[in-house]
């Protein structure tokens, strides 16, 4: 195998396909990325691709292929070295049971690892619809923020997709706060109907790498159909498909209040940068009291003989006062999910969750495209 390469772009390939790639890989030809120069049907004629049974990438690239051939390397020792090489063509060959990368006077000699073990890719299901990159990312960089870490609960990691038509809506919670998002897309067929559980990190991590895409079509497999228990993502010419997680995911619609005692609105950064001021007397899991009152909030931290701040801001206030506590760092990464220039809080009492919503101003209507529910803390005393 022979090849040359524009480093730039063999820079940004490698990273897509080690993106997932695990650390600690239980066999160790799955540390491997598959680099096929054979394929004459691609349209760039290279395929970088990777799949550790869990999640596959693969992206097509152009290259000029002088020796068809097929290498497996170290997926995170290629993605250190491309990242690092000078800006200058490379050039890749194979040597017995080694690939060397010359890039101007620099050069690397990787050895290969087995291609007849690694596993083949698997079949990407159908379409399902498709979608703007940015709409795609942005809207999950809003919901990812709330899925849980805890691996011991792994329906929890994941993000809901349900389809419905022309809407899809996305879902994730981790118990303490849910974050809920609907967005437009195109249905490959009317009718449409679909529900799948998706690890939020690989989701993630795809969504943001896929944010400039002109479309990127999502694809889930019916029952029975090739691809089924996966979910497959396909923008750019790049692809990746991944394992659904099972369970049964909480029934976070009834979560959400119906109606609102308490409607406070703030100016979005204001309010993010008195949290993060007062917060730095919180302890650790102490949380951060907002008291609404009239036309102002005030904002408390720490107690008794610990550090205390406290601190009021502007804001709007419709129905009755109320003071509630929160995890800070949670009610930052919801503001921070917001989006907009003016945060709406909706309450409906200080042991009920909150529920937090966007608007571009302060008289403006906040839209339900996108919802924060954030549960407060108990306050003992």
């Amino acid at each position: 195998m022979k090849f040359r390469v524009e480093r730039d772009v063999l820079a940004d390939a490698v990273a897509w396909a080690a993106r997932g790639l695990p650390a600690r890989p239980p066999v160790p030809v799955l540390a491997g990325l598959m680099l096929d120069a054979s394929d004459a049907s691609a349209p760039g004629g290279l395929v970088l691709s990777s799949f550790d049974y869990e999640v596959s990438a693969r992206v097509e690239i152009s290259a000029d292929i002088s020796e068809p051939g097929v290498a497996l390397v170290s997926g995170r020792l290629l993605a250190d070295i491309s990242r690092s090489l000078p800006d200058r063509p490379v050039e890749v060959t194979t040597d017995a049971s080694k690939v060397v990368l010359t890039c101007g006077t620099s050069r690397f000699t990787l050895l290969t690892l087995p291609v007849e073990d690694y596993p083949a890719l698997p079949t990407m299901p159908g379409a399902s619809g498709s979608l703007r990159g940015d709409a795609f990312a942005a809207a999950v960089a809003q919901v990812s923020v709330a899925a849980g870490r805890d691996d011991t609960l792994p329906v929890l990691t994941g993000v809901r997709l349900e389809i419905e038509g022309e809407k899809i809506t996305m879902a994730a919670t981790d118990r303490y706060r849910l974050a809920v998002r609907d967005l437009a897309w195109t249905p490959e067929q009317t009718g449409l109907a679909a529900v799948a559980l998706v690890p939020a990190r690989t989701l993630s991590e795809t969504a943001k790498a896929l944010s400039g895409a002109d479309k990127v079509t999502v694809a889930l497999a019916s029952s029975g159909a090739a691809g089924e228990g996966l979910v497959g993502f396909e923008g750019s010419g790049r692809r990746t498909t991944s394992r659904l997680l099972d369970g049964e995911f909480p029934k976070y619609r009834s979560l959400l209040p119906s109606e609102s005692q308490s409607v406070a609105t703030v100016e979005t950064a204001a309010l993010v940068e008195s949290v993060r001021r007062v917060a730095l007397v919180a302890e650790r899991n102490t949380p951060i009291r907002l008291s609404f009152s009239g036309s102002e909030v005030t904002l408390e931290a720490g107690t008794g003989d610990e550090a205390q701040a406290s601190e009021s801001l502007d804001a709007g206030l419709t129905g009755d006062d109320i003071s509630i506590a929160f995890n800070p760092n949670y009610l930052l990464d919801g503001l921070g999910a917001l989006g907009a220039s003016y945060a709406e809080l909706r309450f409906t009492a200080s042991t009920r969750p909150a529920v937090l919503a966007g608007k571009d101003s302060a008289d403006a209507v906040a839209g339900d495209d996108y919802r924060y529910l954030l549960m407060p803390v108990r306050l003992s005393g």
